[in-house]
């Protein structure tokens, strides 16, 4: 028997359209890592085919965040949890060297302004430390990282998982580090800001991949979005509308974010 790599991904789904998309994201990982092992963690483990998965680990008790029971079970040292909807576009190159340094790492969620965002469940910390994104989680299993993992677990109870993460990395000494944007791009209309030398897609992650679950979507026509070229128009669209619901985006380039005057150029 070969032994247990050291690093890899999981991913978690239940049901069978998170199963699908779960299995998108691994063929695309796949395409640009084909030697990092992948695991899934499911409801269903006899829906999955074989071959595109290293190891597919049986969920008894799925819930709607199933996913903080298995983290923990990864049989991996160094691990990369990857939400669903995500699809990764380049290499991952060194991300698990960070892991050298630092328990785990997580990028930026966005909408930091929103009450949601910013919203914990013990705790109100500074406007400059916002949650971070669970759906991309880079981890390594030290005694630290366990016990983070237990009592974020512990603490759930429904809803959202991310104020209590970010609670926990407030409260405790663990080792974080946040991930650039590149790592988990959630708003892939930066691509259109960025230059050349800014910066390496690797990790997009965006709920319009789940857009043809409603059925809303559907009944309007809508398509299922599976690559970069369709998520870019979706988000593009979804951009000049966001602007037009809020009355129109002003001229000025930092007026347009206050609802006070324009801002000093200084």
């Amino acid at each position: 028997m070969s032994p247990t790599p050291t690093t890899g991904v999981i991913y978690v789904a239940t049901g069978p359209d998170y199963r699908d998309l779960a299995q998108a994201s691994a063929r695309s990982l796949r395409h640009h890592e084909p030697q990092l092992a992948i695991d899934l963690f499911t409801d269903a483990p006899d829906t999955i085919a074989s071959g595109l998965f290293d190891a597919v680990h049986p969920i008894e008790e799925p819930h709607d965040r199933s996913k903080l029971d298995c983290m923990a079970f990864t049989r991996f040292e160094r691990t990369l949890f990857l939400d669903c909807d995500t699809l990764v576009v380049n290499r991952l190159g060194d991300l698990f060297d960070l892991l050298d340094r630092f328990d785990l790492a997580a990028a930026h969620d966005v909408r930091r302004t929103s009450d949601l965002i910013r919203q914990g469940q013990r705790h109100a910390t500074p406007y400059a430390f916002p949650q971070l994104n669970s759906g991309v989680l880079l981890y390594r299993m030290t005694q630290a990282t366990r016990a983070f993992l237990s009592e974020w677990r512990a603490r759930y109870t429904a809803g959202r998982d991310q104020p209590i993460f970010k609670d926990l990395l407030w409260e405790t000494d663990i080792r974080f580090y946040v991930l650039p944007p590149e790592f988990n791009l959630r708003r892939v209309t930066m691509l259109d800001a960025w230059e050349p030398l800014d910066a390496t897609p690797t990790i997009l992650h965006s709920h319009r991949f789940m857009d043809h679950m409603r059925s809303d979507y559907a009944t309007a026509g809508g398509t299922r979005i599976t690559d970069v070229v369709a998520l870019m128009d979706a988000e593009r669209a979804a951009l000049q509308a966001e602007w037009e619901a809020a009355g129109g985006r002003p001229d000025h380039p930092i007026a347009r974010f206050s609802s006070g005057g324009p801002a000093s150029d200084d």
